[in-house]
This record gives C-alpha cells, structure tokens and sequence, in this order.
C-alpha cells in the first residue's frame, strides 16, 4: 500500500528548501528504496517539464549551481538511475545524511515504516556531482 512522507533538504550553511510531499510504494521500505522513489520522482519531474534548471537531491554532470537547484549546460533529459547511483555514492561516503523523524538513517538497507507525519530530511554536507 503506497504511503507519503514529508521531504526536506538542508545544507550546512543553513538554506532549507521548502517541504514537500513523496508518494512512496509502501509504509516500510529501506533508506535505499526511499532515495529511489526520490530521485526517479525528481528526475521524470523535470524530464516532463523540460526545465533548464533541476531541483534535485544530486547535481547533474555538466550543470552549475544556480537558485534553488542547477542549471544544465545543454538542455537534455536526466538518467534517473545515473542520478540515483551517484546519491547511493553520497549517502555511502557521508556526503550526505538522512534523517527519518530527525533520528539519522545508519545504512542503505535499514527499514523504517511510514506513519502519518512522518518526515524526512536529506542533508547534504558537500555539493553532489552525479549524472
């Protein structure tokens, strides 16, 4: 039964972006299926709109920061499964935090359950470089 958590990003310098809803595919999951549902969300997101700017959990190859997301050098489609490599990658390497309920997420194939109110967020310590 599919289920909706609250997503929010921070960074160490302070900037939180504003939260928003997820539909996940189910009330327990592990960190790995949650980073799935987020980044394929994202990226058809923005395959859909054609925007030039990408408001994502990992920055695109070939983009620059720009407000509130990155700007894409040449307009193209995003590989969601390159994306999601590269946020398993800073999510292994502590690039990246995630807190379920502010308690912090250990390991990629630890499982949490969905409840209402339910929040996540995802803190980046360094800028993400994906695909």
């Amino acid at each position: 039964m599919a289920a909706t958590v609250t997503i929010r990003d921070e960074n160490l310098g302070g900037e939180s972006s504003p939260a928003w809803e997820l539909q996940v595919p189910s009330e327990r999951l592990t960190v790995r299926e949650l980073i799935r549902s987020r980044v394929y969300q994202e990226v058809q997101d923005f395959n859909v709109k054609q925007s030039q700017v990408y408001r994502g959990l990992v920055q695109p190859e070939d983009a620059e920061k720009a407000l509130n997301g990155w700007k894409l050098k040449k307009p193209r489609l995003l590989d969601w499964k390159r994306q999601f490599q590269h946020a398993v990658e800073g999510f292994e390497s502590n690039r990246i935090l995630i807190l379920i309920n502010d308690r912090q997420a250990e390991s990629l194939d630890e499982e949490f359950t969905i409840e209402a109110g339910t929040s996540v967020t995802f803190l980046r310590l360094t800028p993400l470089v994906g695909g």
